[in-house]
């Protein structure tokens, strides 16, 4: 048990290093633009009023099912708890050509002020292209949204999501959040670089620290009650190492070598676990969709490619290359699959995890949803009274089953790992025998 909470404390802060990086920064809400032009000074403002629909944030607006959901499963520079009351959290932005800025999200005044061209959308950290918008603290009017609208040679049209900050009587167009994905996850190379303690990285940490807390209470209740029954909270993780153990590492990767991966499956298994169960809390500190999102379950899913591929014996390599025993032909067509077959199983990993968990927000958010849709943004008492019976009914309902899919998603992320690394460690001396018969 020492043994696994140490290597847990190395593992998380590993991951978390991950996590917290900008290549693996992900925006679900918005589409990223390379056009740092930023605005046409007075053709744009001319063509949306000035101050056109700025002023308030969409939240004082129509309800708008697609976006709200979007944007609560999608991660943030802050927590945002109700109205205008929002979590401020740490910031850490690099532009190259100005330098660092740091505070936390509270110096953007609920996004009514523009820092060092860096303004707050819809919890999101975003820029003003424009260089020509006054460096420090600026007050803006508000966020403007548009939805550009392009057609290309082939007659091909199509949208895309602009931002304009509303400032000093003209619109300054934004730049994106910060990635370094290329496009991959929906994003691309921005102006800056956001090193910042966003909404799924706090969930992390947290996580991370109870899980160390929890493990270092039960590694000093077995050194406290040796050779004694256990009890405690001791008594009360048994249970859950025992069945990690006897039903997903021995099984699957074998009796001679399973201890020498139980730590990594644990970690997994439970780091998983937390974080899943975390989201299904509604308040604060809970409520990110933190292995809802592409970029954690695709740092997950590398450690597990590393660590299978790392531990790979000659027998893995040689069945994967050149398998024995089955004619050279054959082989040409075989060995591209066994190929593909290395990344495809991560793939997987990353994609199951993160479309189980989202799945689940997305139903439970849009059936909160009804409430404001029956009652038609307050308009109808009914309606929403409706809405409320049978979006809280089928809530609850799904509140159950999230709990199940938490346990089992973390479940079968960790069987499967465990599966992949037996048959990478598995010897095969058997198999080559048939092979030469």
């Amino acid at each position: 048990m020492k043994v696994f909470a140490r290597f847990s404390s190395f593992v998380f802060v590993l991951a978390l290093a991950l996590f917290a990086s900008p290549v693996f920064a992900q925006d679900h809400g918005h589409d990223h633009d390379h056009d740092h032009s930023g605005h046409s000074h007075g053709t744009e403002a001319e063509a949306h009023g000035e101050h056109a629909g700025c002023g308030e944030h969409a939240e004082e607006g129509a309800y708008d099912p697609v976006s709200t959901v979007m944007n609560h499963i999608a991660d943030a520079n802050e927590f945002h708890v109700w109205k205008h009351v929002h979590i401020p959290l740490p910031l850490f932005l690099y532009a190259p050509e100005h330098g660092w800025t740091t505070g936390t999200t509270s110096m953007f005044h609920h996004g009514h002020h523009a820092v060092d061209r860096y303004v707050l959308n819809h919890g999101r950290v975003n820029r003003i292209a424009d260089e020509n918008f006054p460096m420090g603290e600026v007050a803006i009017d508000g966020i403007l949204h548009e939805v550009e609208t392009t057609t290309d040679e082939k007659g091909k049209t199509t949208e895309k999501d602009v931002y304009f900050a509303c400032a000093q009587g003209e619109l300054w167009k934004l730049d994106k959040p910060s990635t370094l994905d290329g496009g991959i996850l929906g994003g691309g190379i921005t102006s800056f670089y956001d090193f910042s303690i966003t909404k799924n990285v706090f969930t992390m940490i947290l996580a991370s620290l109870l899980l160390i807390f929890l493990w270092n209470a039960v590694a000093k209740g077995y050194k406290k009650n040796e050779g004694k029954a256990p009890s405690g909270i001791q008594s009360f993780m048994e249970p859950f190492f025992v069945f990690i153990r006897d039903e997903v590492t021995k099984p699957m990767i074998g009796e001679a070598k399973y201890e020498r991966f139980q730590p990594f499956i644990m970690t997994l298994f439970f780091f998983i676990l937390f974080c899943n169960l975390m989201g299904l809390i509604p308040f604060f500190p809970g409520g990110a969709n933190v292995t809802g999102n592409l970029a954690v379950t695709l740092v997950l899913a590398v450690l597990a490619f590393i660590v299978t591929n790392v531990n790979g014996n000659g027998h893995y390599w040689e069945h994967i290359f050149w398998m024995p025993g089955i004619p050279a032909w054959v082989k040409i067509i075989l060995t591209p699959v066994e190929i593909l077959g290395l990344f495809i199983k991560p793939f997987s990993l990353m994609i199951r995890l993160f479309a189980n968990i989202s799945a689940g927000h997305i139903i439970i958010l849009s059936l909160i949803g009804l409430i404001f849709l029956f009652g038609d943004n307050g308009n109808s008492v009914g309606g929403a009274a409706t809405g409320a019976l049978i979006g809280g009914a089928f809530t609850a309902f799904m509140n159950l089953i999230e709990l199940l899919v938490a346990f089992l998603q973390a479940f079968i992320f960790a069987i499967l790992t465990a599966s992949y690394i037996g048959a990478a460690v598995e010897e095969h001396e058997h198999h080559d025998h048939e092979h030469a018969h």
